[in-house]
């Protein structure tokens, strides 16, 4: 029996792809299963609509949506669906700095929410959907953790190198 689709990573264009590769990365490394397709909520808003309405029912449990310039996708996907939408704004070549993206997605009115991460963390999308998935499944919490773990040792590694060649009170302690 093959996992069913949890995550859905949809983007604007395929020339978002370089950026939400990252996202699948960060799925795949956690072995939570994603598909990933490009959904343009201008170009084509019929296949949008026809996306989003049809996710839960597909399995779904959360939407990641990149998209950048005017950014409407994430907050359209997340009007037609309950699930959590977790909106990661691009820096296109259309862009003003990538600021037209965040506040797109970020400034949403009340009632529609979207999870919305730093211009072009993908990476970061793909950890939330994770955790919002952990939060339901023991066996990924505890693969979390683990993560959250591996980022720590790596600090403390780093902190401990600093010291024994710049010595302050603070790790001496």
């Amino acid at each position: 029996m093959s996992n069913p689709i949890q995550v859905g990573i949809i983007m604007g264009s395929d020339s978002d792809l370089a950026i939400m590769q990252a996202a699948a990365s960060v799925l795949q490394s956690f072995n939570v299963s994603f598909e990933l397709t490009v959904v343009s909520a201008h170009r084509t808003p019929e296949r949008m609509v026809q996306y989003a309405t049809t996710a839960a029912a597909r399995g779904l449990k959360t939407i990641i949506a990149g998209a950048g310039g005017a950014a409407h996708l994430p907050g359209m996907v997340a009007s037609l669906t309950t699930l959590p939408v977790i909106g990661v704004p691009i820096k296109s070549s259309n862009s003003i700095d990538g600021w037209d993206s965040i506040l797109s997605i970020l400034q949403m009115p009340n009632g529609v929410p979207v999870a919305t991460v730093a211009l072009n963390a993908a990476k970061n999308a793909g950890l939330l959907a994770v955790q919002i998935l952990a939060a339901f499944d023991p066996q990924l919490s505890l693969a979390f953790q683990a993560h959250k773990d591996q980022m720590e040792e790596a600090v403390l590694k780093k902190a401990a190198g600093l010291t024994k060649e710049w010595p302050n009170q603070y790790d001496q302690n």
